[in-house]
């Protein structure tokens, strides 16, 4: 019976994010959400317990997201709740959640990550979940089964699809197509409030978490955009061709 750990972050839901003066993001009146590519791995997680018979946890970082991912079928969830906890690079992120598996979850088969995360989409979690734990590593799969003892996925490569295999336990990354992550319905919801929830606090874990990266600012993307309607005749063209000459596309 596999027991499958889904790692999921509660983050900025990127409607509610507004442009302010000079570029600057205003989160002053956003919403969270459980990351778009976190929906997928708990989705996961949920169809191998399902397949296998066997257990599903999961480590979020926010109390509304402990209930919104019970509700997707988890069956209970590792809460990591701390104020040290904030504004975590993927460095200490990984080195948390390895340590929260390490520590609470020493027996489990599987473990399931997004893709990357939405709102810095770094994609090191998962792969630094695994160096930590020391155990096998499959990123950007799309489609992944459990049979006698091993994973058998097929991971997305430039050129095609390639199926490994690797001996359990191990982690996967998966990619939005590998499912349609289910909507709680209002009795998933109830139910969710009677599953069992762990919360942990920093003083709880061994390690010390510091962070590797500072970040100094963050501003919105900016796109502009020069149209110019050119005639289709000779003139037209070598009008277009002059332009494209002039900002260095063509030399």
């Amino acid at each position: 019976m596999p027991v499958v750990v889904a790692c999921f972050k509660w983050v900025v839901d990127e409607a509610y994010i507004r442009r302010g003066a000079g570029g600057a993001l205003d989160l002053s009146s956003v919403d969270y959400k459980i990351g778009e590519y976190d929906r997928n791995a708990i989705e996961e997680a949920v169809r191998l317990r399902d397949a296998g018979g066997g257990g599903s946890v999961g480590a979020p970082e926010s109390a509304k997201g402990v209930k919104d991912g019970l509700s997707r079928g988890m069956d209970q969830a590792f809460f990591v709740s701390d104020p040290y906890f904030k504004d975590l690079e993927p460095s200490q992120t990984a080195a948390i959640l390895a340590e929260v598996i390490r520590t609470r979850i020493p027996q489990y088969d599987l473990i399931t990550c997004g893709e990357g995360s939405s709102d810095l989409y770094a994609q090191q979690v998962g792969p630094r979940i695994a160096e930590l734990l020391g155990i096998p590593c499959v990123c950007f799969v799309q489609k992944v089964s459990l049979e006698g003892g091993k994973l058998v996925a097929d991971r997305r490569v430039e050129d095609g699809i390639e199926v490994v295999e690797a001996p359990l336990p191990a982690l996967v990354t998966v990619l939005p197509d590998i499912n349609t992550p289910r909507i709680p319905g209002v009795k998933d919801t109830l139910m969710a409030g009677k599953k069992p929830v762990t919360t942990i606090k920093k003083e709880e874990l061994a390690g010390s978490f510091e962070g590797t990266l500072k970040t100094e600012a963050m501003t919105a993307s900016n796109l502009e955009r020069t149209g110019e309607k050119l005639a289709a005749d000779a003139a037209g063209i070598a009008r277009f061709v002059d332009s494209l000459r002039k900002s260095g596309v063509i030399r």
